[in-house]
């Protein structure tokens, strides 16, 4: 790829110019991250026999924890080589819409955009809410999330499905269990050299006014947009831009991406092949359930992963799952 680049007339085509670049780009970045991994291996020996002879016990933890940042290190290259799919680079559309539960769906919707939030904090991800809608009450029902970052399509593309919550309601009186549901949706962010042709006729195109928590208007223009994709039923809005104009290039972004999905997934190379209702796409079979009481445990239907800490996967820990869903995907030749 060094060699391509440098060859004459390498830019005569730029589409396929910054596709190499972005690809040589990635393989050096894991290049690297192995030839840093390996040299502290290399060292290990080293260390194992300055553990065995400390009576320090300052300098013992400093060796425990060299062996811990090596482990973290290694688990983090062997999740970066599992993302060989087509999107897995690209950044992401993160979607979160609350399910049946009342305001305990609502709550849990909320819930599940902070775990996000803070997953991609972690991670060094950049995020920008494009559209979110408060409920009247309590929670959220919905929240659009661009997350930009090296694979973050890949990382949470594991992620789409039904999120299950059983816990103790805080909304209830008598203080029972209550089971809320919430659907996360996750498609890759297309590139602007992407080109994609969809019907107009095909599209419904509402402007609202841009609301705020409790419906309180943060401006006083219809500059919120809301495009409906009439043969499929698939509905997306963005409210967060600075303009209605922008808001529209955003929504219709999404749109793109989420029809892109759908087409590859089931092989239609025309977006306007597909048809029937697709509005319920992200609501198949729970993939998780997220147990608060009588015991706590967060569960993968998928993998089997599970954990006990249910705090600290709410507060962003998703690693243990991601892998698991990344390793099973590659024995299987996804």
């Amino acid at each position: 790829m060094e060699d391509r680049s440098l060859k004459d007339g390498f830019w005569d085509d730029q589409k396929s110019a910054r596709k190499v670049l972005k690809e040589k780009k990635s393989l050096e970045d894991k290049l690297s991250a192995y030839e840093s991994l390996k040299a502290e291996a290399d060292e290990l020996p080293e260390l194992i026999d300055i553990a065995e002879e400390l009576e320090d016990e300052a300098e013992a933890k400093a060796v425990a924890d060299s062996f811990d940042k090596l482990s973290d290190e290694l688990e983090d290259l062997r999740t970066r080589m599992l993302l060989s799919g087509k999107y897995d680079d690209n950044n992401a559309i993160l979607s979160i819409h609350a399910g049946t539960g009342g305001v305990d769906a609502n709550d849990w919707a909320e819930m599940l955009e902070r775990m996000y939030l803070r997953y991609c904090e972690k991670k060094g991800f950049k995020t920008k809410i494009l559209d979110r809608q408060d409920d009247v009450d309590y929670g959220i029902k919905s929240s659009t999330i661009q997350v930009e970052g090296d694979n973050a399509y890949g990382l949470l593309k594991s992620e789409n499905g039904v999120h299950r919550l059983v816990r103790i309601s805080p909304f209830n009186a008598m203080g029972k269990r209550q089971t809320s549901f919430a659907a996360v949706e996750v498609v890759p962010e297309l590139s602007d050299d992407i080109e994609v042709n969809i019907d107009q006729q095909d599209l419904k195109i509402d402007t609202y006014r841009s609301g705020g928590a409790g419906g309180q208007h943060v401006n006083t223009t219809d500059s919120a947009v809301r495009i409906t994709h009439l043969p499929t039923g698939i509905v997306v809005t963005c409210q967060n831009e600075r303009s209605q104009i922008m808001n529209k290039e955003v929504a219709m972004k999404i749109l793109v991406s989420k029809l892109t999905r759908i087409a590859e997934e089931e092989q239609k190379e025309n977006l306007n092949e597909i048809r029937g209702d697709q509005s319920m796409a992200t609501w198949g079979s729970q993939i998780r359930n997220y147990v608060f009481q009588p015991y706590t445990m967060v569960k993968d239907t998928r993998t089997g992963a599970e954990v006990g800490n249910v705090d600290a996967v709410m507060d962003g820990d998703l690693d243990l799952f991601v892998r698991a869903k990344l390793s099973q995907d590659a024995g299987q030749g996804r």
